[in-house]
Parts: structure tokens; C-alpha cells; sequence
């Protein structure tokens, strides 16, 4: 588990630092904001082919396939050395598509390769840190990475990317666990296995109404997170910066999250969790567009920070402990394109409510909604067999 989270840690670091540069490298290189924008669309879109993607972590022994992503990133990254002007921006943008394919058939062999290492008691300590971990890096990185960008530009933060993924490669081989060869399928045929994936995530009770509410909530998340700006400057009166401090503050309720939640699966069951993450989430969220006082806003955002990541790791957790065993990978893929697609659609779908709509109207009307669908689950989860039990899959 420590040679684990070490490598969760490493790798996240340097995502996030290249997360947040990709974009500003181009915008420095072409002047223009829509490419910008359109560099963490690279990044996203593979995660669309999520279900063809995770199929290969169910291939594989997922250790080495981890060791190996991480090496092909290391190896990769550094040709970015040569984006020095706009007429090789197209490099850059190869590499982002690259990086968010590698990222999506990773985070199915890290969720496959958890129930390995981690036993049905342990799975949601587990989560919970490895989202502390992931949200610890994301309140440093962005720090690291802008210092570094404006004194020595791009190509420095992806060295220090490719270093990470080198570093996590060595975490990952480290690790003392022992994994079968997965046995051969019966058919070869790789859109088959990923039809196989969806059909058992249709067919389980207990992980269908979770993804679904892990995916309504990250509608609404990217209706939230479109009206921010709104909120700082017509709400609180603040220059758009300071919806970083709203940000950061977020994310401290995310790490808190995280290491509660291992606690709180040892006493609940995923689907309380995710309820109770959802309606904290809506709250806060209605708290924040109907009432325009900075501590308001800041209070809401750390539960924010703190409801969201209850509804992620509640879906993550199911997943892994319902799934068969050869099926992992190919469930927690699938889970993770149907959760996390909306959440990009709403982005574009919440600019255009924000120029239509008050935000102090727009937002309740969000808390209003999902505090709907919190009940709704809620009351659908007192009967037979909902709270989960042995593998349905």
C-alpha cells in the first residue's frame, strides 16, 4: 500500500503540473484562448473511449502494465523539448491525446490492481487516501508548475512530468504483490470483452444507481463550476483570481474527505455515503449562490470539497467490490467515462445558463435538483438488497 499511494503521489504531482501548463504553454506560443481551452479537451477526450481503454488492464497483469505506462510517458514527454514556437503546437497536442489515453487505461489498472492489494474491509481506506493523496497534490502543484513555467517555460515542467512518471514506474515495480496471468477469454475479440464490461455494469443493482448518481452529480458539478466566476464577481465583488482561494479551499475539504472516508465505509454502505455526499454537495452549493458573503462562500467550498469526493470514491469502491475479478478493469473504465462525460458537457452547458439566468436564481435551482435526486436515492435504498452484499456482477 506504500509503495502504492508513493507512486499515486509522484504521478499526480506531475499531472497536475502539466495539466494546468499545457494550457498556458499554449496560449504563450499561439495568443489564442479557444486553443488554449481546446488543450485540456486533449487531455479529457480519450476518457470518452474509457470502456475500449480499460479492456486492456483486464489483458494484462496489471503491475507491470502500470510500470510500463508510467516508463512510455517518462520516454515521451521530453520530445516536448522542441515545442519552442506555435508552428509545433501540433506536438504538443499529440502528446496531450497520448497522455489522457494512457491516463484512462491507468486509472483502470490502479482500481483493478487496489483489490489485489487491498482486502473488501480495506477498499474505501484505501480510496480515501489515495483521493487525499491526489488532492494534496493538486493544492502544491499548480504552484511549482506556474514558478516554473514563467522562469524557464514548458519544456522544464514536462522534464519535471517525465521524472515523475519515471519515479512512479519505480514505485509501482516495488510493490510486493503477486498477480495470476489473467485467464485467456473465450473470445479474443476486443470490442466483445468491452461489451461484456457495459452489460455487467447494466445488469448489477448495486453499481447501476450509483454510477448514475456519480454522473448527475458531476452535471451539476460543471454547472457549479461554470457559474464561479459569476459568483466571485457579481456575488462577492472580487477580481476573478480570487476564485483560486475559493479553489484551494475546496480542496482542504477534499483531503479531509479522503481521510474520513475509510472510516465512514467501515460503518455505511456506498450508497449512504454517496446520498450524503450529494446532498452536502447541493447545500453548499445553494448556500453559495443565495448568499453573497465571503465566509458563506468560503464555508460552502469546503463542503463542497468535502460532499463531491464522498460521491466519487463511493462509485469507486462499488465498483471494485462488486466486479469480478477479471472484470475490473473494464468496469471501473466504464464507470469512470459515464461519471466524469457529463461533467464536460455541463461546462458548456452552465456558460450559457450563466449568461441567461442570475446565479443567485441559477445555483439554488442546482441545490434544489440534486437535493431531489440525494432523497429519491435514498429512499430507493431501503429496499431488499440495496445496500449491497455479496457481487451481483
Amino acid at each position: 500500500m506504500r509503495w502504492y499511494l508513493a507512486g499515486v503521489v509522484v504521478s499526480g504531482f506531475g499531472t497536475t503540473a502539466m495539466w494546468l501548463v499545457s494550457g498556458i504553454w499554449v496560449k504563450s506560443l499561439t495568443g489564442s484562448d479557444s486553443l488554449a481551452a481546446l488543450a485540456a479537451f486533449a487531455l479529457w477526450a480519450p476518457v470518452l473511449a474509457g470502456p475500449l481503454l480499460g479492456t486492456l488492464a483486464d489483458r494484462v497483469r496489471r503491475r507491470p502494465l502500470l510500470v510500463v505506462l508510467n516508463l512510455a510517458m517518462a520516454a515521451l514527454l521530453p520530445l516536448l523539448l522542441w515545442v519552442g514556437s506555435a508552428d509545433r503546437v501540433w506536438l504538443l497536442f499529440a502528446i496531450l491525446v497520448l497522455y489522457g489515453a494512457q491516463g484512462a487505461v491507468h486509472e483502470a489498472a490502479e482500481q483493478a490492481l487496489v483489490t489485489t492489494v487491498a482486502d473488501g474491509e480495506r477498499l474505501g481506506t484505501f480510496n480515501g487516501l489515495r483521493m487525499t493523496a491526489n488532492e494534496s497534490m493538486k493544492l502544491i502543484a499548480p504552484l511549482v508548475a506556474a514558478g516554473l513555467f514563467a522562469r524557464y517555460g514548458g519544456g522544464t515542467v514536462a522534464l519535471l512530468d517525465a521524472a515523475s512518471f519515471a519515479v512512479a514506474a519505480g514505485a509501482f515495480a516495488l510493490m510486493p504483490v503477486r498477480e495470476e496471468r489473467p485467464a485467456r477469454p473465450e473470445s479474443r475479440s476486443w470490442w466483445r470483452e468491452t461489451a461484456e464490461g457495459v452489460r455487467l455494469l447494466r445488469a448489477s443493482r448495486v453499481l447501476r444507481p450509483l454510477v448514475a448518481t456519480g454522473a448527475f452529480t458531476m452535471l451539476l458539478a460543471g454547472v457549479n463550476g461554470a457559474a464561479i466566476y459569476a459568483v466571485v464577481d457579481r456575488g462577492l465583488g472580487h477580481a476573478p483570481a480570487y476564485a483560486g482561494v475559493l479553489y484551494a479551499v475546496q480542496g482542504v475539504g477534499s483531503v479531509l474527505a479522503g481521510l474520513v472516508t475509510g472510516p465512514l465505509l467501515r460503518r455505511i454502505p456506498e450508497r449512504t455515503l454517496a446520498t450524503v455526499g450529494l446532498a452536502l454537495f447541493s447545500v453548499a452549493v445553494g448556500v453559495r449562490g443565495a448568499l453573497p458573503y465571503e465566509a458563506t462562500a468560503l464555508a460552502a467550498s469546503a463542503v463542497i470539497g468535502l460532499g463531491l469526493p464522498w460521491v466519487l470514491v463511493a462509485v469507486m469502491t462499488a465498483v471494485q467490490r462488486e466486479a469480478p475479478a477479471e472484470a475490473v478493469g473494464r468496469l471501473a473504465a466504464t464507470s469512470n467515462t459515464l461519471v466524469m462525460a457529463p461533467n464536460a458537457l455541463a461546462i458548456a452547458l452552465g456558460a450559457g445558463l450563466v449568461a441567461l439566468t442570475d446565479v443567485h436564481v441559477l445555483l439554488p435551482l442546482v441545490a434544489v435538483t440534486g437535493a431531489a435526486w440525494a432523497l429519491g436515492l435514498a429512499a430507493r435504498g431501503t429496499g431488499p438488497g440495496a445496500q449491497g452484499g455479496p457481487p451481483r456482477c
